[in-house]
């Protein structure tokens, strides 16, 4: 018997914690592929009715989103799908400059040929991604580029502060079509890479400057339009 409970006592965990990370994966793609844009509410009951699961398992998720600065969270009014202002937007993107610069400077002096070649290896990866129609997978690994990038450095608290900056940023590009032009590009991460190999580090910085002045260029205007979370998130 005392076996037979401790079984039972232990199974859901892990599928609980499954289940958080589905509901975490559909609405981060959501929001990244913009099918739920900034301002969309979203809606607990909803949720729960969507997953078929209980509150507090949403609402978990809807706090590690906001953690991540995807998610507005407004004292008795929800969630929200963050929207900053376009000078919000504008204060990120200079404060992102700042920070990558310095990134660029610390990880161009102390990484190694082979931590390279793992940023290599994930640009490709994101190339792929992209032309084999894998969307949220590019968005994800566009994104994480330069978390990589930042983590090289050390600092746990620069980590998490970027972190923050990238997933506001990231959900305010539109979607483009033309590979090389894309919310943010491949190939604008490999310029920085190759500077970084080569031992350009000011032309690393050079480039990212580039690559997040075209980013910032990219941002979506306002939107007041209004989603169903049961069309898209909702399983048929």
């Amino acid at each position: 018997m005392t076996k037979a409970t401790k079984t039972k006592q232990t199974l859901p965990a892990p599928m609980t914690t499954v289940l958080e990370e589905r509901i975490y994966q559909d609405i981060y793609d959501a929001i990244m592929e913009h099918r739920l844009p900034p301002r969309t509410k979203l809606t607990e009951q909803v949720l729960c009715q969507i997953y078929d699961t209980a509150r507090h398992t949403v609402r978990k998720v809807l706090a590690r989103l906001s953690s991540e600065g995807l998610v507005d969270l407004e004292a008795n009014r929800g969630a929200f799908i963050a929207s900053p202002s376009h000078a919000e937007v504008r204060d990120m993107f200079e404060l992102r400059n700042i920070i990558e610069y310095a990134v660029l400077d610390k990880v161009g002096r102390q990484a190694s040929t082979r931590q390279i070649a793992g940023l290599r290896k994930m640009v490709e990866e994101e190339r792929q991604s992209y032309l084999s129609g894998d969307r949220p997978r590019w968005i994800r690994l566009s994104a994480q580029f330069h978390m990589a990038l930042a983590e090289l450095t050390g600092n746990d608290l620069l980590v998490d502060t970027l972190r923050k900056l990238v997933s506001r940023t990231t959900l305010m590009i539109a979607k483009t079509e033309a590979p090389g032009h894309n919310a943010c590009s491949f190939d604008e991460h490999d310029t920085v890479l190759a500077a970084l190999e080569s031992g350009d580090v000011a032309q690393a910085q050079a480039h990212m400057a580039q690559h997040l002045h075209l980013c910032e260029d990219r941002v979506l205007p306002d939107t007041t339009e209004q989603f169903d979370l049961r069309s898209v998130l909702g399983k048929s």
